[in-house]
């Protein structure tokens, strides 16, 4: 789904490469190597007993009336039924038949329980995701919070998923429950309503803004000084990359909120200048914080994600749309593709959901794209409108620094008692342990889940003179998913609404996370809205950890929802949304000042203006088209200058010349943008890399490769070990869009202290900028060599950037060959990090395909049978069904599938029907 913008410096990408193998324990592995390999337990029969039944009938008690379950060709279900309890309990039974074994480990992941399926080994992120507590803010969210409709709903969709579970045995149910039968007794239990709510937490927790930017400007101020900071944080483009909001709405909120005070106005400038200490306002900082924030990081990287990261600057999403002014069929085209780690099953479950007749008792007709696991659909279109969503990126957490003084913690002038409760994880095959979980009034202690962290805390001190002296620190966390709310209600809302004022509504729900909403109807109107709870902040802006016993830096209020950014029917006929600032420096609240920098959106909005000018008109394949577009924004800066440079060695001057002529096309058979992107990672280990406090750092890889060996020059080997050396030793950002600010505002600056990188055994040191480009173009010559080959004509970029497709559990970690029978791929691909078409790479960790789109639609809100899309994978969780990855070759083509939806394309497309029963 909409995704995050955030900026880590790209110290992340090696750990994060194994997060989720933690789900699996080895001894599960092996039993698998014996069951497959030499038991006649693991037979065909076993594997296909899971598959689900997709013709004739099933009785469900529960059910009021018969239902429909029509499949088309790739098993995408289509749910006809006479009332919404019986529509929303369908969904969960079909989804259940599909992906149970993804959703039960969805849940033990957002109830903190991965300890009852996989042992021991998942301890410590039980302990840590028991701390924020996702589920217990989710069971407060349905005791308190939700509407009745909607716990109808939820209670209907559980009733569906356990009359699926209902006498099966886990080998039944999938080939992963039959592997866990070799190592505990795990059997599943029955689905709750707070089961499906508490997977929107997860969600929030991917989607949770700039927490890790705000730890890595902390830790930057250990070697980098506030100007320098500044450089690495510049000011958003504003005058180059417009954003979302450009018409109308901005003068509705000054005028509503002008005269009424300024409290919660916020500057959208960034902080790095008051970042000397490392905490808000240069408040005076323990000697201990430094360690505080690196161990947190490395806490915060070992939590499981829920699919939608990872953490990492350039992650986002795009989404458009184009009015019927501008469009072939005279009414709007929405386009949205979410940009997510890649997930086998994909994140994503394609489905629809309809009422033989809509009435008071039946209202729904809708369809799209869900989440397995949850009722109601997320992103898609009903009878009226369509809406897509990208992460607006918010800043909705803030760290916090706490003072322990005694068994409380310091605030203002008082000491106030933890807020605490004990919590016991369950261990398959072993003991339950206790934890004490504590809280400030800012929220949960991070700190406590590391024993390290609890160290440094304790040892902490500050200057004798300081008046903040405590008996030791710890850091909590503030974020407005922690506090009970109504996103629920939101999705069914959205699914029923009519129009936008309906639609606006429904938004206003949607609290957590805070999307980018877009929208279009079929009378032909198109909007936006910014919805989200959004802090006030009193002192402080949220890009430092702050003073958690100093009460000025508490949250003051929210963002009242009506002075939320919307934008509707605006003249220029069209509305981008790809993570890129929501609306002018002058709104007078504070949304976050680590937006995307607008690289993606700016494309969008130059491909869309060239599309209609001279009264051009937008087609469907259009819009699917600029889907794809591959283009490199940053390559058309840095290429001339690069072609400028006067190369001596024949060798590297054979690859400059690639890019002579070239089109900055990122296509996967493009040897220029192989050598180009490999140039840009260089630029950045050599100017900046090598200039970050050691704890952002991350230890390059030349992946996927084999050396070229002794197969040129006789120093070819030597350069080849080199390179290897250098990138073993060595770091770099992750080289987002935020870095494409970056190096384009020092560009022209040919003597800037930014170029200056150390000399080596065999390279001279660099003083100035073409001196830097000179050697960065000559380090990727030698990577390439090393990964590619000596021969620059057999180079191309989709050697490099590689997409494997990798089961979320068993397909991580284990024997290769179990690996490949449950794992697909490698892809070659083409596009890159910002371009539209984003096949997300970290510079930090190598070229591979960390971030994908992983869905796309463009919806026709003229005809409706008329729109497109396509799924990552497939339908399907069960690896030797024929919908586990089939529509994974046209996803990587940028092909799109019909997308039916009125009854009678439903009927035409269907395949296979199963009537469910009373």
């Amino acid at each position: 789904m909409p995704s995050k913008t955030t900026a880590s410096s790209g110290h992340k990408s090696g750990k994060k490469k194994g997060r989720r193998a933690r789900l699996i324990v080895i001894v599960l592995v092996l039993a698998i190597v014996a069951g497959i390999g030499y038991g006649a337990y693991w037979s065909v029969s076993t594997v296909r007993a899971s598959f689900p039944q997709t013709k004739g009938t099933i009785k469900l008690d529960g059910l009021s009336g018969p239902v429909d379950v029509k499949r088309d060709g790739n098993g995408i279900p289509q749910i006809y039924a006479e009332s919404d309890a019986d529509l929303f309990m369908a969904q969960g039974f079909v989804q259940a038949q599909d992906r149970f074994w993804e959703m039960d480990v969805r849940r033990h992941t957002t109830s903190g329980r991965l300890s009852e399926m996989f042992g021991k080994g998942q301890v410590k992120t039980d302990e840590f995701l028991r701390t924020l507590g996702w589920h217990r803010v989710a069971q407060k969210e349905y005791d308190t919070k939700l509407s009745p409709e909607t716990k109808k709903y939820l209670q209907a969709y559980s009733k569906g998923v356990n009359a699926y579970l209902k006498d099966k045995s886990g080998k039944d149910i999938s080939l992963e429950y039959a592997a866990l039968g070799f190592t505990n007794d795990y059997a599943p239990q029955e689905w709750t309503p707070v089961d499906s709510v508490a997977w929107l937490k997860a969600m929030a927790w991917d989607l949770r803004g700039n927490m890790q930017d705000e730890i890595d400007r902390s830790l930057m101020t250990s070697r980098l000084g506030p100007s320098q900071i500044d450089d690495l944080y510049p000011e958003y483009p504003y005058s180059r990359n417009k954003p979302i909001v450009q018409e109308g709405s901005y003068n509705s909120i000054t005028k509503e909120y002008e005269g009424k005070g300024s409290a919660g106005s916020q500057s959208q400038s960034q902080t790095g200048g008051a970042a000397g200490t490392g905490l808000a306002g240069n408040t005076q900082a323990p000697d201990g914080l430094q360690s505080q924030l690196s161990g947190l990081s490395d806490v915060l990287d070992s939590v499981p994600d829920a699919g939608l990261g990872p953490n990492g600057n350039g992650i986002g999403s795009n989404s458009w749309v184009v009015s019927g002014d501008h469009t072939i069929s005279g009414k709007p085209l929405l386009a949205n593709d979410p940009h997510l780690s890649p997930q086998l099953p994909s994140t994503w479950y394609q489905m629809g959901l309809h009422c033989k007749a809509v009435s008071k008792d039946c209202q729904y007709d809708v369809s799209g794209y869900t989440f397995a696991g949850m009722p109601g659909v997320v992103i898609g279109h009903n009878q009226d409108i369509a809406w897509g969503m990208t992460n607006l990126g918010a800043d909705v957490t803030d760290l916090y620094l706490e003072k322990f003084e005694g068994d409380g913690y310091a605030y203002d002038d008082k000491v106030l008692p933890f807020k605490s409760r004990v919590e016991t994880i369950k261990v398959a095959g072993g003991k339950s342990k206790k934890i004490t979980v504590r809280e400030t009034d800012n929220g949960p202690l991070l700190s406590d889940r590391d024993d390290e962290l609890v160290k440094v805390g304790k040892k902490a001190t500050v200057d004798s003179a300081a008046p903040d002296r405590g008996d030791g620190y710890g850091v909590s966390l503030r974020w407005t998913a922690l506090k009970p709310g109504r996103s629920m209600d939101a999705v069914f809302e959205l699914n029923k609404a009519k129009d936008f004022s309906e639609f606006r509504k429904a938004a206003a729900s949607f609290e957590v996370p805070s999307q980018n909403l877009i929208y279009a109807d079929t009378k032909g109107h198109i909007g936006y809205q910014a919805p989200g709870k959004i802090p006030v902040r009193g002192k402080g802006d949220g890009a430092l950890p702050a003073p958690g016993w100093d009460s000025d830096y508490r949250w003051t209020g929210y963002i009242p929802q009506s002075a939320l950014p919307y934008e509707y029917d605006p003249k220029r006929g069209y509305i981008v949304t790809a993570n890129q600032a929501v609306i002018g420096k002058e709104y007078p609240y504070k949304l976050t000042s680590d937006w995307g920098y607008g690289a993606r959106s700016q494309r969008i909005t130059d491909l869309i203006q060239s599309k209609i000018k001279n009264g051009g008109k937008v087609s469907t394949e259009d819009m699917r088209t600029m889907q794809m577009d591959n283009s490199s924004e940053i390559a058309k800066v840095l290429v001339p200058k690069l072609l400028k440079i006067d190369v001596k060695d024949s060798y590297v001057r054979e690859a400059q010349k690639l890019l002579e002529g070239w089109d900055y096309t990122q296509d996967p058979d493009s040897a220029a943008a192989a050598y180009f992107n490999s140039v840009w990672r260089n630029i950045l280990k050599l100017s900046i890399g090598n200039k970050l406090p050691k704890e952002l750092r991350v230890k390059g890889q030349c992946l996927n490769v084999e050396p070229a060996g002794n197969t040129g020059p006789a120093d070819e080997a030597e350069r080849v070990r080199e390179c290897g050396q250098r990138d073993a030793e060595s770091a770099q950002p992750d080289g987002g869009d935020r870095y494409y600010e970056v190096i384009r505002s020092i560009l022209d600056d040919e003597d800037n202290d930014w170029w200056k990188s150390p000399g080596t055994r065999t390279d001279a040191e660099t003083k100035t900028r073409d001196q830097l480009f000179g050697r960065a173009m000559e380090d990727a010559r030698w990577d390439l060599t090393a990964k590619l080959g000596k021969d620059v004509d057999t180079w191309s970029w989709g050697r490099l950037h590689r997409l494997t497709l990798k089961n979320q559990t068993l397909g991580v970690e284990g024997p290769g060959w179990l690996q490949f029978m449950l794992n697909r791929g490698p892809f070659k691909l083409g596009g890159g990090e910002a371009a539209v078409n984003a096949t997300g790479w970290n510079a930090a960790g190598g070229y591979g395909v960390q971030w994908v789109p992983s869905m796309r639609m463009v919806v026709n809100l003229d005809d409706f049978d008329k729109s497109k899309w396509i799924n990552l994978t497939g339908a399907s969780g069960h690896a030797y069904s024929a919908h586990y990855t089939d529509q994974t070759s046209k996803w990587v083509k940028g092909e799109l599938l019909p997308w039916s939806f009125s009854k009678n394309a439903v009927k035409n497309s269907t395949n296979d029907t199963l009537v469910l029963r009373p």
